[in-house]
């Protein structure tokens, strides 16, 4: 059986930059279209269903920040891997990306094996979530996996796929406290650098969708999800 080639789309406002990544990745074996702003993004990729999306942050038109959240919130695009491309280095500007669903966050100037390493990482991380129990019933609320859904209360919501990935983890196992690194382990990766403040966000945007008693904080050592 052949091994699936899976398709990124790499978009960047300078030449230079999708010709280096395109030859690179191309040589990994991934299939590789590009675009130069997030409209023309947009429409490629409502057209050939891409598996990766790298993103540049600063672009013209709309920047990759927009795009994200635009490409979040159409439903052909929930299982997306969407990762950026900047050389911005600012932890807000990480927070920025990942509240908008991004997966990871990779800093130029890019090193292509580094990047490749990366992509690897994250469909791994995917295929191995995608392959777990679809379905979580835990008291007021069930976590489908299948449709990366909440029902709460009876009521079907949405939420970006960081914050339901870390919700399943911790409904998963309903009392244990998870440990940050353990947190950032699962649902970042090993490989990903991310801000500090990161968990924190997507605990703090849990807490604002389902009340504050679910999740509970562990004073200096992490979050538990507490069955009501």
């Amino acid at each position: 059986m052949a091994e699936k080639v899976f398709k990124i789309l790499v978009v960047d406002d300078e030449p230079d930059i999708l010709e280096f990544l395109s030859y690179n990745l191309e040589k990994e074996g991934f299939s590789v279209e590009t675009a130069e702003n997030g409209k023309q993004a947009l429409e490629k990729a409502k057209k050939n269903h891409p598996d990766i999306v790298l993103l540049d942050v600063m672009m013209p038109e709309m920047d990759g920040i927009e795009t994200c959240r635009t490409m979040r919130e159409m439903p052909q695009f929930e299982n997306t891997i969407i990762a950026f491309l900047t050389a911005r280095t600012e932890d807000y500007s990480q927070i920025a990306g990942f509240e908008t669903g991004a997966d990871d966050y990779i800093s130029k100037p890019i090193k292509p094996r580094v990047l490749v390493s990366r992509l690897k990482a994250l469909l791994r991380r995917y295929e191995a979530k995608e392959s777990k129990s679809s379905f979580l019933d835990v008291g007021n609320i069930q976590i489908d996996r299948e449709r990366y859904l909440i029902i709460f209360n009876g009521k079907e919501m949405a939420v970006p796929r960081k914050e339901f990935e870390l919700l399943y983890l911790l409904a998963s196992k309903p009392g244990k406290v998870f440990k940050r690194d353990e947190i950032l382990n699962e649902i970042w990766g090993r490989d990903i650098i991310v801000g500090d403040r990161t968990i924190d966000v997507h605990i703090r945007k849990l807490r604002e969708k389902l009340g504050e008693e679910l999740i509970k904080t562990v004073k200096g050592i992490g979050y538990k999800f507490e069955e009501q």
